[in-house]
């Protein structure tokens, strides 16, 4: 199992299947931690957009720094295709925080950058959540400023 060469989700053909997708729109990229987080998104059926999967969280004290997510993809991707909104859905959390904030500075010259709102605990991982509570947190979700 591989990555997708366009979002990082798991996939074994080049494009997975939601970048295949041609109904989904790609004005919206929707911008998770991992694959499972990605899927917890799914099982909502409220975000009919693109996704792009980070592989990790900034974490200073685990060494892992902006250089080793999937970052700079991101970037050339919203630059490239003209993206309209970046919807962050990131665990809230210490490490969840620093990664959405890192990410609303470098994007906002680019594009509008949001963030789902905090319908889960602070702390709680998006894979564990029910899909009620990530439809309310998408819905409800803000502008970075």
């Amino acid at each position: 199992m591989g990555q997708c060469r366009r979002c990082f989700h798991l996939s074994a053909e080049e494009l997975c299947e939601i970048c295949r997708n041609e109904e989904r729109s790609n004005g919206q990229i929707c911008v998770v931690a991992d694959s499972r987080d990605l899927l917890a998104m799914e099982r909502t059926r409220e975000f009919h957009g693109a996704y792009h999967v980070l592989g990790g969280l900034i974490s200073p004290m685990d060494g892992v720094g902006p250089e080793l997510l999937q970052i700079q993809p991101l970037v050339e991707r919203v630059d490239r295709d003209g993206v309209t909104e970046v919807i962050l859905a990131l665990t809230p959390s210490v490490e969840g925080d620093t990664t959405s904030l890192y990410l609303a500075r470098l994007l906002k010259p680019f594009t509008s950058v949001t963030r789902i709102a905090y319908g889960l605990p602070v702390g709680g991982e998006l894979e564990y959540a029910d899909e009620v509570t990530l439809a309310r947190a998408f819905e409800g979700r803000r502008r970075m400023e």
